[in-house]
């Protein structure tokens, strides 16, 4: 089988907590880390600062095997970064703004992608969102939104359009309810959802409920966590849950054994700490599973 080239589009930013702790992120580079973790070799497209976080982030990319190419050092913006706070025990999340990611500019290194991946965080800005529309142009097969409302960073209607450009979306039902204001239950909702926007498939994520998968040949799949993998840290499981529905598309698995082994994938990163891991040996064991079932 050719090997599909994926690219992914977006994020990357260190979030900084109170007690000094830095932690690498952002779903794009989260699910390109896992990508190339499985063998895949993903086309990563960002920006960050020429500072010492983004030597940072570099080096930790090289370190991984990842290819850097599309990364790109912006001369005057910071790379991005979130201040994490507590407050009564809760986080709350400040998206430092501007930073390197609005920047992005365009090359010819993504022109010839079969599927592009990209969130709607990244897209904030004037320039990241004038790049992605020059990626699309190129006609990729398969487009994959990864939708993340974080405010006050998201407009409704510039997220609906990108939906336009999409064949597979995902998305969690808070968000479902925040873009699509249809009546019925919510498999009905994502139904119409998938309907209008002409989706090949659309995730719908239900956090520790699990997730469905709806798709426009008709089939509603669900899936459970795992509840023999203790809590450690849900941050990134959403990320993870995508980075094997996308391994799925690009190698052609059906589609109940692919959500079933991005379920499995998820709960497995939450039994750790972050949204990555840095342990080959932790992804090889899935390699080797998912091998041997085939």
């Amino acid at each position: 089988m050719t090997r599909q080239r994926v690219c992914v589009f977006g994020e990357v930013l260190f979030d900084h907590f109170p007690d000094g702790t830095l932690v690498l992120g952002g779903a794009p580079f989260n699910v390109a880390w896992h990508l190339q973790a499985f063998g895949q070799s993903p086309h990563f497209i960002s920006r960050v600062g020429n500072d010492s976080a983004g030597d940072t982030i570099r080096n930790a990319m090289h370190e991984w095997g990842m290819d850097t190419s599309g990364l790109q050092t912006d001369p005057s913006r910071a790379t991005g970064r979130v201040e994490v706070s507590f407050v009564d025990g809760e986080p709350a999340y400040d998206i430092v703004h501007p930073c390197a990611y609005d920047a992005i500019e365009a090359d010819a290194s993504g022109a010839d992608c079969d599927l592009l991946y990209h969130g709607s965080l990244g897209l904030r800005d004037t320039r990241s969102r004038k790049t992605l529309a020059q990626l699309l142009t190129c006609n990729p097969k398969t487009v994959f939104v990864d939708v993340n409302l974080r405010p006050p960073w998201w407009q409704k209607e510039q997220v609906l359009e990108l939906l336009h450009t999409a064949q597979w979306v995902k998305l969690n039902a808070d968000e479902l309810n925040r873009l699509h204001t249809a009546g019925g239950d919510t498999a009905h909702r994502a139904r119409d959802f998938l309907e209008e926007y002409e989706l090949q498939g659309l995730l719908l994520t239900h956090g520790a409920q699990g997730a469905e998968l709806f798709t426009a040949s008709g089939e509603n799949s669900g899936v459970k966590p795992n509840r023999d993998i203790p809590v450690n840290d849900t941050v990134g499981a959403g990320d993870a849950f995508a980075s094997v529905m996308i391994l799925g598309l690009v190698r052609d698995w059906p589609t109940r054994l692919t959500l079933q082994r991005a379920q499995d994938f998820a709960s497995a990163i939450v039994g750790n700490r972050g949204a990555t891991v840095r342990d080959s040996a932790f992804y090889q064991s899935f390699v080797k599973r998912w091998a041997s079932e085939a």
